[in-house]
């Protein structure tokens, strides 16, 4: 779509905490509104429409709306896109207790490219294998991720990081 759609999207998202929870049908009606906007089949339409439902709430709405713009090629469309939907998929998925579906959607995030999103997809990864028994390994993905951004210890946390893996 055009600048000026993803503009007015930015926008709409940008007062998203103006609705209260009584008020979220207003909101996604706002998003909705936008996706009447793109052609048939864009991708986009039901990615907006799955993060109006994720924050609002409705993870159980959301999640087959996120499968259906992976579908579409939201991936090909937008990298960027594309991944924000696997993470906010994943943590939909465990959310209503599908967490294995989630690491089995994140695992291959961790050997991608990498951008800003790394971290988001440690953490959503580190919860759902939390919601799996497994808070070993998610502890070891979220102090991983967390120590290059400390002033100090990155090694030691990341040796420590490190090792919950290797136990």
């Amino acid at each position: 779509m055009n600048q000026d759609w993803e503009d007015r999207v930015t926008a709409a998202w940008s007062g998203f905490d103006d609705y209260p929870q009584a008020r979220a049908a207003e909101f996604r009606a706002v998003i909705d509104k936008l996706v009447a906007e793109l052609p048939e089949g864009s991708p986009l339409g039901p990615f907006e429409r799955a993060c109006a439902w994720d924050s609002t709430g409705h993870s159980d709405q959301a999640a087959p709306l996120y499968r259906e713009a992976l579908a579409r090629g939201l991936s090909e469309e937008s990298g960027y896109k594309g991944r924000r939907a696997k993470i906010q998929l994943a943590s939909s998925l465990r959310n209503i207790g599908q967490a294995q579906q989630g690491v089995d959607l994140l695992t291959p995030e961790l050997d991608g490219p990498s951008d800003e999103l790394d971290d988001a997809v440690r953490a959503c990864l580190a919860l759902c294998l939390s919601s799996l028994g497994r808070d070993r390994e998610g502890l070891s993905l979220v102090l991983g991720a967390l120590a290059p951004h400390l002033p100090r210890y990155q090694r030691s946390m990341a040796n420590y990081a490190r090792a919950l893996r290797e136990d």
